[in-house]
Protein backbone atom coordinates (compact mmCIF):
# COMPACT_ATOMS: atom_id res chain seq x y z
CA UNK A 1 0.00 0.00 0.00
CA UNK A 2 1.68 3.39 -1.39
CA UNK A 3 1.49 6.58 1.16
CA UNK A 4 -0.72 7.84 -0.88
CA UNK A 5 -3.23 5.99 -0.45
CA UNK A 6 -2.55 4.03 2.77
CA UNK A 7 -5.36 6.41 4.17
CA UNK A 8 -7.76 5.90 1.67
CA UNK A 9 -11.35 4.77 3.05
CA UNK A 10 -10.28 4.99 7.01
CA UNK A 11 -12.64 6.27 9.12
CA UNK A 12 -12.01 8.62 11.73
CA UNK A 13 -13.14 5.91 14.04
CA UNK A 14 -10.49 3.61 13.07
CA UNK A 15 -7.92 6.70 13.95
CA UNK A 16 -9.45 7.55 17.30
CA UNK A 17 -9.53 3.73 18.35
CA UNK A 18 -5.67 3.62 17.39
CA UNK A 19 -5.48 6.95 19.44
CA UNK A 20 -7.18 5.16 22.42
CA UNK A 21 -5.08 2.38 22.62
CA UNK A 22 -2.22 4.59 23.67
CA UNK A 23 -3.93 6.85 25.98
CA UNK A 24 -2.31 7.19 29.31
CA UNK A 25 -4.68 8.85 32.45
CA UNK A 26 -1.76 9.52 34.59
CA UNK A 27 0.31 11.19 31.70
CA UNK A 28 -3.24 12.96 30.59
CA UNK A 29 -3.28 14.56 34.16
CA UNK A 30 -0.09 15.90 33.81
CA UNK A 31 -0.51 17.10 30.50
CA UNK A 32 -4.21 18.72 31.51
CA UNK A 33 -1.83 20.83 34.40
CA UNK A 34 0.79 21.44 31.52
CA UNK A 35 -1.53 23.39 29.16
CA UNK A 36 -3.74 25.04 31.98
CA UNK A 37 -6.78 23.16 31.13
CA UNK A 38 -8.83 24.37 34.38
CA UNK A 39 -10.62 27.04 35.07
CA UNK A 40 -9.39 30.08 34.66
CA UNK A 41 -6.07 28.87 32.42
CA UNK A 42 -5.79 29.78 28.56
CA UNK A 43 -6.55 25.64 28.21
CA UNK A 44 -9.94 25.90 29.39
CA UNK A 45 -11.97 22.71 29.81
CA UNK A 46 -10.42 20.74 27.09
CA UNK A 47 -9.64 17.36 27.82
CA UNK A 48 -6.54 14.79 27.38
CA UNK A 49 -6.20 11.08 26.56
CA UNK A 50 -2.37 11.08 27.36
CA UNK A 51 -1.25 10.35 23.88
CA UNK A 52 2.65 12.03 23.09
CA UNK A 53 3.23 13.76 20.45
CA UNK A 54 5.48 11.28 18.24
CA UNK A 55 2.87 8.70 18.84
CA UNK A 56 0.55 10.63 17.49
CA UNK A 57 2.74 11.69 14.11
CA UNK A 58 3.14 8.33 13.71
CA UNK A 59 -0.53 7.88 13.84
CA UNK A 60 -1.12 10.54 11.36
CA UNK A 61 1.30 8.75 9.23
CA UNK A 62 -0.04 5.74 9.14
CA UNK A 63 -3.14 6.86 8.15
CA UNK A 64 -1.84 8.98 5.49
CA UNK A 65 -4.30 10.05 2.94
CA UNK A 66 -7.59 10.06 5.20
CA UNK A 67 -10.03 12.21 3.44
CA UNK A 68 -10.54 16.05 4.44
CA UNK A 69 -14.52 14.72 5.97
CA UNK A 70 -13.01 11.96 8.46
CA UNK A 71 -10.58 14.91 9.19
CA UNK A 72 -13.28 16.99 9.52
CA UNK A 73 -14.68 14.84 12.17
CA UNK A 74 -11.46 14.51 14.00
CA UNK A 75 -11.05 17.99 14.58
CA UNK A 76 -14.46 17.72 16.34
CA UNK A 77 -13.36 16.21 19.30
CA UNK A 78 -13.25 16.84 22.70
CA UNK A 79 -10.15 15.35 23.03
CA UNK A 80 -6.54 17.77 22.45
CA UNK A 81 -5.14 15.05 20.88
CA UNK A 82 -7.05 13.47 18.68
CA UNK A 83 -7.65 16.95 17.23
CA UNK A 84 -3.54 17.76 16.94
CA UNK A 85 -3.91 13.92 15.11
CA UNK A 86 -5.99 15.57 13.10
CA UNK A 87 -4.35 19.28 11.82
CA UNK A 88 -1.14 16.81 11.54
CA UNK A 89 -3.41 14.78 8.89
CA UNK A 90 -5.12 17.94 7.22
CA UNK A 91 -1.22 19.22 7.26
CA UNK A 92 -0.33 16.47 5.19
CA UNK A 93 -3.28 16.70 2.89
CA UNK A 94 -2.97 20.16 2.42
CA UNK A 95 0.93 19.53 1.28
CA UNK A 96 0.15 16.86 -1.23
CA UNK A 97 -2.90 18.88 -2.49
CA UNK A 98 -3.59 20.49 -6.22
CA UNK A 99 -3.97 24.17 -5.92
CA UNK A 100 -8.20 23.41 -5.89
CA UNK A 101 -7.76 20.98 -3.22
CA UNK A 102 -5.44 22.70 -1.10
CA UNK A 103 -8.01 26.07 -1.31
CA UNK A 104 -10.50 23.07 0.23
CA UNK A 105 -7.85 21.91 2.83
CA UNK A 106 -7.34 25.72 3.93
CA UNK A 107 -11.40 25.99 4.33
CA UNK A 108 -11.73 23.36 6.36
CA UNK A 109 -9.12 24.41 8.68
CA UNK A 110 -10.62 27.95 8.91
CA UNK A 111 -13.92 26.44 10.19
CA UNK A 112 -11.89 24.46 12.85
CA UNK A 113 -10.36 27.49 13.99
CA UNK A 114 -13.68 29.62 14.22
CA UNK A 115 -15.40 26.74 16.08
CA UNK A 116 -12.73 26.97 18.38
CA UNK A 117 -11.07 23.73 17.74
CA UNK A 118 -7.52 24.97 17.60
CA UNK A 119 -7.61 26.32 20.99
CA UNK A 120 -3.75 25.59 22.37
CA UNK A 121 -0.40 27.00 21.92
CA UNK A 122 0.43 23.06 20.00
CA UNK A 123 -2.89 22.76 18.64
CA UNK A 124 -2.00 26.75 16.84
CA UNK A 125 1.86 26.27 16.07
CA UNK A 126 1.37 22.68 14.39
CA UNK A 127 -0.88 23.86 12.04
CA UNK A 128 -1.00 27.52 11.34
CA UNK A 129 2.58 28.00 9.72
CA UNK A 130 2.80 24.79 7.62
CA UNK A 131 -0.99 25.38 6.38
CA UNK A 132 -2.62 28.80 7.08
CA UNK A 133 1.01 30.39 6.34
CA UNK A 134 1.61 28.43 3.56
CA UNK A 135 -1.40 28.97 1.53
CA UNK A 136 -1.18 32.85 2.29
CA UNK A 137 2.14 32.72 0.72
CA UNK A 138 1.58 30.60 -2.23
CA UNK A 139 -1.13 33.11 -2.62
CA UNK A 140 0.80 35.91 -1.77
CA UNK A 141 -2.03 37.19 0.74
CA UNK A 142 -0.51 38.66 3.64
CA UNK A 143 -3.98 40.01 4.75
CA UNK A 144 -5.63 36.99 5.84
CA UNK A 145 -2.44 36.93 8.69
CA UNK A 146 -3.40 40.47 9.51
CA UNK A 147 -6.93 39.71 9.95
CA UNK A 148 -6.12 37.09 12.48
CA UNK A 149 -3.51 39.38 14.43
CA UNK A 150 -5.95 42.11 14.68
CA UNK A 151 -8.51 40.30 17.03
CA UNK A 152 -8.35 39.73 20.48
CA UNK A 153 -9.08 36.23 20.53
CA UNK A 154 -5.33 34.74 22.24
CA UNK A 155 -5.29 31.73 19.53
CA UNK A 156 -6.22 33.35 16.55
CA UNK A 157 -4.03 36.20 16.74
CA UNK A 158 -1.41 33.80 17.63
CA UNK A 159 -2.28 32.01 14.70
CA UNK A 160 -2.16 35.30 12.45
CA UNK A 161 1.75 35.58 14.59
CA UNK A 162 3.03 32.16 13.94
CA UNK A 163 1.07 31.98 10.08
CA UNK A 164 4.42 34.63 9.29
CA UNK A 165 7.19 31.69 9.55
CA UNK A 166 5.79 29.89 6.42
CA UNK A 167 6.51 33.57 4.89
CA UNK A 168 10.07 33.79 6.95
CA UNK A 169 10.98 30.41 6.04
CA UNK A 170 10.87 31.51 2.14
CA UNK A 171 13.03 34.13 3.09
CA UNK A 172 10.02 36.92 3.11
CA UNK A 173 10.04 38.74 6.43
CA UNK A 174 6.83 40.83 4.74
CA UNK A 175 4.18 39.12 6.34
CA UNK A 176 5.59 39.22 9.90
CA UNK A 177 6.38 43.18 9.16
CA UNK A 178 2.25 43.71 8.54
CA UNK A 179 1.74 41.86 11.39
CA UNK A 180 3.94 43.32 14.01
CA UNK A 181 2.26 46.69 14.42
CA UNK A 182 -1.18 44.77 15.44
CA UNK A 183 0.79 42.16 18.68
CA UNK A 184 3.91 44.92 20.02
CA UNK A 185 1.52 46.30 22.65
CA UNK A 186 -0.01 42.74 23.68
CA UNK A 187 1.68 42.17 27.00
CA UNK A 188 -0.06 38.31 27.14
CA UNK A 189 2.96 35.93 27.27
CA UNK A 190 1.74 33.84 24.87
CA UNK A 191 1.55 36.30 21.95
CA UNK A 192 4.82 37.73 23.60
CA UNK A 193 6.51 34.20 23.01
CA UNK A 194 5.47 34.38 19.24
CA UNK A 195 6.54 37.52 18.13
CA UNK A 196 9.74 37.23 20.26
CA UNK A 197 10.16 34.16 18.08
CA UNK A 198 9.32 34.92 14.84
CA UNK A 199 11.43 38.44 15.56
CA UNK A 200 14.49 35.57 16.13
CA UNK A 201 13.73 33.45 12.94
CA UNK A 202 13.32 36.57 10.65
CA UNK A 203 17.35 37.35 11.88
CA UNK A 204 18.13 33.96 11.50
CA UNK A 205 16.71 33.25 7.93
CA UNK A 206 15.57 36.17 6.34
CA UNK A 207 17.86 39.53 7.09
CA UNK A 208 19.84 39.55 10.48
CA UNK A 209 20.42 43.80 9.58
CA UNK A 210 16.71 43.80 9.28
CA UNK A 211 15.84 42.55 13.10
CA UNK A 212 18.86 44.75 14.68
CA UNK A 213 16.81 47.76 12.31
CA UNK A 214 13.52 46.85 13.83
CA UNK A 215 14.96 46.19 17.39
CA UNK A 216 16.74 49.70 17.25
CA UNK A 217 13.56 51.33 16.29
CA UNK A 218 11.01 49.14 19.02
CA UNK A 219 12.87 47.64 21.03
CA UNK A 220 12.36 50.40 23.84
CA UNK A 221 8.89 49.49 23.18
CA UNK A 222 8.63 46.04 23.42
CA UNK A 223 7.55 43.92 26.42
CA UNK A 224 10.89 41.88 28.09
CA UNK A 225 9.21 38.16 27.31
CA UNK A 226 9.21 39.20 22.93
CA UNK A 227 12.43 41.03 23.48
CA UNK A 228 13.94 38.15 25.33
CA UNK A 229 13.15 35.23 22.47
CA UNK A 230 14.13 38.00 19.58
CA UNK A 231 17.76 38.99 20.72
CA UNK A 232 18.68 35.60 22.02
CA UNK A 233 20.83 34.49 19.14
CA UNK A 234 22.25 37.93 18.96
CA UNK A 235 26.40 38.36 20.56
CA UNK A 236 26.41 38.91 24.36
CA UNK A 237 27.08 42.89 23.54
CA UNK A 238 23.68 43.36 21.46
CA UNK A 239 21.92 41.30 23.40
CA UNK A 240 22.78 43.50 26.70
CA UNK A 241 22.82 46.58 24.38
CA UNK A 242 18.76 45.87 23.24
CA UNK A 243 17.79 44.38 26.87
CA UNK A 244 18.85 48.09 28.61
CA UNK A 245 16.25 49.83 26.06
CA UNK A 246 13.69 48.48 28.12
Amino acid sequence: MSPRTAGAGVSAEEVIAAIDQLADPERATSMASYFQAHPGGYGGDDEFLGVRVPQLRAIAKRFRGISRGEVRTLLTSRFHEVRLAGLFCARDGFDRADAAEADLWVADYLAAVAAGAVNNWDLVDSSADPILGEWSWQHGDVDVLVDFAARDDLWEKRIGIIGTFAWIKHGDAQALAAVAPLVIDDRRPLIQKAFGWMLREMGKRVDAAALTSYLDDHAAHMGRTALGYAVEHLDPEARAHYRSLR
